[in-house]
């Protein structure tokens, strides 16, 4: 049994593959919840800090989150979305942190039906849970967006950066990628030293830049120092199209 917080058709909007259709399938619950983001929310009158997907972080929202403890039923309304849109798009698994459910039975029974169609499978992950691909094999075939956070995350970086992780997923997987969310701030302290840390036991994976922002307004106070550093130290900047476009909207 898994949680689901939303699914939708889209554009990918950062990372390697940003420009591309995909499916979403955004997962409920996380193992951080990064309230040095900023982005700002409030439950029962309590204002609370986090990510820009805080509704699929804080479990103050599970009672809104769908439980799926049967494969066939996900899998066949994925079917019946696949012959709508007219071809089998990129698969986005997001959350929230998905490979929390990596193990899942049914979530597990899920993957394997998308690699057997051959659907390219893009995971949104922290990167700090350690898969067991030789259990696992399926994730084998899949790409890893490592969304590493950094001290601006306000999370300890012990918790934060799981070396023998990430260095699994690397070996393992059909791709990887680190992708970070930097702010202004951060470029002019401790962003470089920070992610050269990591590639010195991630040497050889591309590096995406992209600015923190839950909300177009946001990511203009931020997208232009981000640029600059991609520019200096060589480092590919991703942009965020789906809060460009739609903002604050959910679901896009």
């Amino acid at each position: 049994m898994f949680y689901l917080t939303e699914q939708f058709f889209s554009i990918q909007g950062e990372g390697k593959y940003a420009g591309v259709p995909s499916y979403f399938l955004r997962t409920g619950g996380c193992n951080l919840s990064c309230p040095g983001f900023g982005a700002s929310y409030e439950v029962d009158g309590e204002v609370r800090y986090g990510c820009d997907t805080y509704f699929a972080v804080d479990s103050a929202y599970a009672k809104s989150w769908i439980k799926v403890d049967d494969s066939k039923t996900l899998i066949d309304r994925l079917k019946k979305e696949f012959s709508a849109i007219g071809y089998k798009p990129h698969m986005v698994i997001t959350g929230g942190e998905p490979l929390m459910y990596h193990s899942d039975t049914v979530f597990y029974a899920v993957i394997e039906w998308l690699v057997s169609e051959g659907i390219e499978i893009t995971f949104e992950t922290n990167g700090t849970i350690e898969i067991d691909f030789e259990k696992y094999p399926a994730y084998k075939f899949c790409i890893f967006a490592l969304s590493l956070k950094l001290a601006n995350s306000g999370e300890p970086e012990a918790k934060r950066i799981v070396p023998q992780a990430l260095r699994s997923i690397r070996d393992h997987a059909k791709e990887s990628f680190l992708k970070f969310t930097i702010d202004a701030d951060l470029v002019q302290t401790s962003a470089l030293d920070e992610i050269e840390a990591i590639r010195e036991f991630l040497p050889d994976l591309p590096v995406y830049c992209m600015p923190v922002g839950e909300s177009r307004d946001t990511i203009w106070k931020n997208d232009k120092a981000v640029f600059e550093f991609c520019m200096k130290y060589n480092f590919k900047y991703s942009d965020r199209l789906h809060i460009r476009v739609f903002d604050t909207t959910q679901g896009v």
